[in-house]
């Protein structure tokens, strides 16, 4: 945890409880999203949440599938047809061409999500890829929907 000002109030005191547990209660935010980054949340470091919040979702697909590839190898593995015609991880029946089209999509996203905020923050310094709070919002709100995504998967 980060360390801050000390309240000098109790009204400061409830006013700083309130607003960690805000940040951990973001509406909308997936719990599988926080398991991974509630440590940066309250340090209020968006760098490394983004990063972690990333992390969340390749981690996911390995604990769903035992696979152990990482990054686009690992997306593709797992949620492409391959040779089979039938992915892995499955978001929809994979039927219709729009439902074949959606699969692809979702694990373009990732692949994307990944190439974004995981790829830099492995390789740039901090001081090169700031990541602001609304940016980390909207972050934190995609990887829910994946998340939840893949809640439903089968």
């Amino acid at each position: 945890m980060a360390r801050g000002t000390a309240a000098s109030t109790l009204d400061e005191a409830a006013r700083h409880a309130n607003s960690l547990r805000a940040e951990l209660r973001r509406p909308g935010t997936h719990p599988k999203v926080l398991e991974y980054c509630t440590q940066e949340i309250l340090a209020k470091n968006a760098y490394h949440d983004s990063l972690e919040a990333a992390r969340s979702v390749f981690d996911r697909l390995r604990l769903l599938t035992g696979e152990q590839f990482d990054g686009a190898r690992l997306v593709d593995a797992v949620l492409m047809p391959g040779a089979t015609g039938v992915p892995r991880v499955a978001i929809n029946t994979g039927v219709t061409t729009t439902e074949r089209d959606e699969q692809k999509g979702f694990a373009s996203l990732i692949k994307g999500l990944g190439s974004m905020y995981r790829n830099p923050a492995a390789h740039d310094p901090r001081l090169n890829r700031p990541v602001g709070d609304e940016e980390l919002r909207e972050l934190l709100t995609t990887l829910s929907m994946v998340h939840r995504r893949l809640d439903a998967a089968r």
